[in-house]
């Protein structure tokens, strides 16, 4: 599998507080990083701050104000005189975007050769770890630019909330919150470099060494009862 690990994005103050680059803490030996990245900030305020819906808004608001106006001034006139609108309008969405450059900042996404690592938060920094065996499913939506959304769905019931994990979440899905890699670039290879490392961790040969289960039992069979409740081991 091509080893596609980003560094290139991350910043110096990354590098000294972090022992591994978007991690917690150093990985095991037996695991190496296969794909880093962060959201992209414009397409993450477009699609989970909704800015281009606002800006929409602010538009339609302007020109209904600049139509009430036209029964007493010009139309050309009218609209100057709604102009404030779009001013406000425009300090909302940079607003927008520098929340939406904040959040993705914080974002550092891991995928290794056993599990995916998320760690979010603009305000209160978390790290999200989902090994292979807990992911049922992976849902890619991709867009015509190529960017795109990849959220793994869970084994069992987890304690994920919607609101804490927002926007690194599926959208719309509150009750069963699914964990995603939000607005990444070249969402297909990153989906396909997630699959083939899932599938060979998952269909990889568990291998049990006898002799630790055979020194297992004998630890059991030593193990005597004391009749009033309590166990010992017999020396």
């Amino acid at each position: 599998m091509r080893n596609a690990t980003k560094t290139d994005r991350l910043h110096p103050e990354d590098l000294v507080a972090m022992p591994e680059p978007g991690l917690p803490e150093k990985l095991p030996e037996d695991e190496r990083i296969l794909w880093q990245g962060r959201p992209e900030v414009w397409a993450l305020t477009c699609e989970a701050l909704n800015l281009r819906w606002v800006i929409g808004y602010f538009v339609l608001v302007w020109l209904w104000w600049a139509g009430t106006l036209t029964d007493q001034i010009p139309f050309a006139a009218a609209l100057l005189a709604a102009a404030p609108l779009l001013g406000i309008g425009a300090v909302t969405a940079l607003l927008l975007l520098a929340l939406g450059w904040a959040q993705a900042r914080a974002t550092m996404y891991t995928i290794t050769d056993k599990r995916v690592v998320m760690r979010i938060g603009a305000a209160l920094t978390m790290t999200l770890n989902l090994p292979f065996t807990r992911i049922v499913n992976a849902n890619l939506a991709r867009r015509r630019t190529g960017v795109g959304t990849l959220a793994f769905e869970l084994q069992g019931h987890n304690k994920f909330s919607y609101l804490v994990c927002w926007p690194h979440v599926r959208p719309w899905h509150f009750r069963t919150p699914q964990p995603a890699l939000r607005c990444i670039a070249d969402a297909e290879n990153v989906a396909r470099i997630f699959t083939e490392a899932a599938e060979a961790r998952v269909h990889a040969p568990c291998i049990e060494r006898r002799e630790s289960r055979d020194a297992a039992m004998e630890a059991r069979a030593s193990v005597s009862d004391t009749g009033d409740g309590a166990t010992v081991a017999a020396e």
